[in-house]
């Protein structure tokens, strides 16, 4: 019986010709050359994705964090150049994208719960108190909820609807949504 070896390289090599990769491609990509987005997502969409399937347990939200990583890194294109650590940089920006996907997921679970009108016989009274309530939140905050809520925008859509940030939008909706549970007398 004859044993064959396969000689391996070291991991430390194919890291490092990983990170030689990534990083030429960040070099390119911050002169400006567009095309250095494709082989760099074939290098790093399956890492990135990888990632966000272990954190989130959701394939969708995943595929989503993959691309929100990636919108960020065009936006950023020009500074990519002197990021020294590519795919630690990568990585890093996953997972700030997993966890603002859990932040999200949870604000959106607590406003469902709290917009959700009671099935018994105090709906009229519940939906009449949390429609007075939402006429007194300042119009950008009741514009927020309306269009979030009941409309059924994502953040993305309701800060392009609106002309607001991302940041900005989200922020609506949550302090709305802290205003109207502390009215409610539901403070948590």
């Amino acid at each position: 019986m004859k044993l064959v070896c396969e000689v391996a390289l070291p991991i430390e090599t194919v890291v490092d010709d990983t990170r030689d990769a990534i990083g030429s491609l960040f070099e390119r990509l911050s002169q400006g050359d567009l095309q250095s987005l494709e082989p760099l997502y074939d290098e790093l969409a399956p890492k990135i994705y990888g990632l966000a399937l272990w954190r989130t347990g959701s394939a969708a939200d995943a595929a989503d964090i993959v691309q929100d990583v990636f919108v960020k890194l065009a936006a950023r294109a020009k500074e990519l150049g002197t990021i020294r650590h590519p795919l630690r940089y990568v990585l890093r920006m996953a997972r700030h994208a997993c966890i603002d996907t859990f932040r999200s997921r949870s604000r959106e679970s607590a406003a469902e719960d709290l917009l959700a009108i009671p099935d018994s016989k105090q709906h009229s009274d519940y939906a009449a108190r949390l429609s007075a309530l939402i006429r007194e939140l300042p119009s950008a905050q009741r514009e927020a909820i309306y269009l979030r809520y009941f409309v059924g925008l994502s953040l993305r859509e309701l800060s392009a609807a609106t002309g607001v940030t991302l940041f900005t939008a989200a922020s609506r909706c949550r302090l709305a949504i802290r205003k109207l549970r502390s009215r409610l007398g539901e403070v948590k």
